[in-house]
């Protein structure tokens, strides 16, 4: 019996291995609803036109590829992709992207060769948007304002060559650049950063004028409210009965006793 035991409980063992390493292989290759996944060499997400309003959560970590194009994702939130280490190709045009968060892109950084954020909604970025992204970018087709944070955010990116002067100045801090390629004006030597530091001195300026002309006129007020004061109550002196006749009649008296 003992010998009859010990065979079932390798069979078992054996089983629960082989189940155990199906349902690990089931999750790193399972596909988000909605897409199609094929293998070439790591995972290829095909999630292009599909009506999504967000980025799928349930990516196989072996995605080398992902297509999500032409959807209707409005952000990106932070380490979104944190987990797909060997993503070499994300593509997220055609959205209605508004913003993307600090931190987006960590943990692909350095596997990432191209992004294509081309054709959203976006007008600006944060500073440290995409950290320090090596891949090829694309922002074309954006309704870009162009001031400080833009050029710092390109002067950290490897912008598609094909794409770079598609990227206009939708709205501008100053207004003769709208309609233009950003590249083109930043090459010209123009700084928005400039622009903005002096823009900044304007208004500090303008604020310390108008503090200073506030107690300017709270001093004259006070001086005038004081002035006013001293004459009335100089007015009132004035109207007090004399007393130097009575001080006569005093000192005559004196004099009779």
């Amino acid at each position: 019996e003992l010998l009859a035991i010990k065979p079932l409980s390798c069979v078992s063992l054996s089983l629960v291995g082989t189940l155990w390493v199906l349902s690990v292989t089931m999750m790193a290759y399972a596909c988000p609803n909605n897409c199609q996944c094929t293998d070439r060499n790591g995972v290829v997400v095909q999630c292009t036109s599909r009506n999504l309003e967000s980025i799928p959560s349930d990516l196989p970590k072996d995605t080398v590829v992902l297509l999500l194009s032409s959807n209707q994702i409005r952000n990106i939130p932070k380490e979104t992709f944190a987990e797909l280490h060997r993503l070499r190709e994300l593509d997220l045009s055609h959205n209605a992207i508004e913003s993307v968060e600090v931190g987006a892109f960590h943990g692909i950084s350095e596997s990432l060769q191209t992004l294509d954020l081309s054709n959203n909604h976006l007008s600006s970025l944060p500073k440290d948007t995409f950290g320090k992204l090596s891949a090829r970018v694309r922002l074309s087709h954006n309704p870009w304002h162009c001031e400080c944070s833009l050029q710092e955010v390109l002067r950290e990116l490897r912008l598609d060559p094909e794409t770079a002067n598609d990227v206009s100045c939708y709205t501008s801090v100053q207004e003769e650049y709208v309609g233009q390629a950003v590249i083109q004006v930043l090459d010209s030597g123009i700084n928005f950063c400039n622009f903005h530091h002096k823009t900044t001195d304007v208004a500090m300026f303008v604020a310390m004028f108008c503090w200073f002309s506030m107690v300017t006129a709270y001093i004259v007020y006070y001086i005038k409210h004081n002035q006013e004061d001293a004459r009335r109550h100089m007015e009132y002196l004035k109207s007090l009965p004399s007393t130097s006749h009575g001080s006569k009649d005093y000192d005559t008296a004196s004099s009779v006793f």
